[in-house]
């Protein structure tokens, strides 16, 4: 019934083919993910019934005509997809996508994270995730009362520094989990090491490298989902659904702490669902207490990454000095101001939760 069926690898860049991608996935229900690099697609007869693109190590946009659904071709999509991403060097993938699917990639090999019913799986296809756990528990601190940060720190602040200050202050052990992504004003190894330099003096602190388990809206998929709250809540409960089944425990996280949002009503939105998703008895995990602490304020307004940005972009660093560590300033002096890049509250893209 296949012996039929002709596969194309299909770049991002091939502009006339990713416009008829766009046209049958909005057929399916399904927007094209600007993320997307690399897509693959089946045809049957010079017509296209599937495709699936890779977002990285992600894949998204898995698509197929409605009349072949359940009739094999989703195994063929999904094992074509997995071959581009080997030969692409990524082998441990991830994949969001609908329920009904679940079945079939699980036959493929991978296993469920998460998953919202009716709405969204989320899963993996490798022991990655109980890798990194692995690796956690080994960082694990004893006491009763262990924090938690997860911040973008795009770039480092005051206003971080203040955040991790008073964690500490409160906890016998904080650990600060930094946003692992390069979809950032500024690199990810930048950020993470002006972290760490600015928070060189504080004690009972250790700061992690991100991981694919702090989900970013930079990557999360909203491509099947039509409805920007519903968007919002289904990141909010995978992301922190992650957290407390899963990086909470190998720690002995018993707090998570995050800065309040006075400018950004996606993140102050993503913060009150953090809290309930924390919190909620409705999860068969430990309960996380979710503390907020207010901004560090600079001439009566709070201290914010988004502004730093704005002024480093105008060549500013007059201003940006009162507001950004010595590390920090010292290296965006270093740096040549750059166009303005559209992130979560500046251009609604950067991991919302996190500073």
């Amino acid at each position: 019934m296949f012996t039929d069926i002709d596969v194309m690898y299909i770049n991002a860049t091939q502009q006339d083919r990713v416009n008829q991608l766009a046209l049958f996935l909005h057929k399916n229900g399904l927007q094209i993910d600007s993320g997307i690099s690399e897509f693959v697609t089946l045809y049957q007869r010079n017509q296209l019934i599937a495709c699936g693109g890779l977002d990285g190590n992600i894949i998204k946009c898995v698509a197929i005509t409605p009349s072949l659904r359940g009739a094999g071709i989703l195994l063929r999509l999904i094992t074509e997809l997995i071959y581009l991403a080997f030969e692409k060097g990524r082998r441990d993938l991830f994949v969001y996508t609908k329920p009904e699917n679940e079945k079939a990639f699980r036959s493929c090999g991978f296993t469920t994270l998460v998953h919202i019913p009716g709405v969204m799986i989320f899963m993996e296809n490798s022991t990655q995730l109980a890798r990194y756990t692995g690796q956690l528990a080994l960082l694990r601190r004893p006491g009763k009362k262990i924090g938690a940060i997860v911040m973008n720190a795009n770039p480092c602040t005051l206003g971080h520094l203040h955040l991790i200050r008073y964690a500490a202050a409160q906890c016998d052990w904080l650990h600060v989990f930094l946003v692992n992504e390069d979809k950032s004003t500024f690199p990810f190894e930048d950020r993470l090491r002006l972290v760490r330099e600015a928070s060189a003096g504080i004690d009972k602190l250790t700061i992690h490298p991100g991981s694919q388990y702090v989900i970013s809206r930079a990557t999360f998929p909203a491509y099947f989902l039509k409805e920007s709250a519903v968007v919002r809540h289904c990141h909010a409960e995978i992301d922190i659904t992650l957290f407390r089944q899963y990086l909470a425990p190998a720690l002995g996280i018993t707090h998570r702490f995050v800065g309040s949002e006075p400018f950004c009503p996606l993140t102050a939105a993503y913060n009150q669902e953090m809290r309930h998703w924390l919190t909620t008895p409705t999860l068969p995990f430990a309960r996380i207490e979710w503390v907020e602490i207010p901004r560090l304020m600079h001439q009566k307004r709070a201290i914010s990454a988004s502004t730093v940005r704005a002024l480093f972009n105008q060549g500013d660093l007059a201003a940006v000095a009162p507001l950004v560590p010595p590390a920090t300033l010292r290296y965006l002096q270093r740096r040549r101001p750059a166009s303005s890049v559209a992130t979560a509250c500046d251009k609604k893209l950067t991991s919302t939760g996190t500073l």
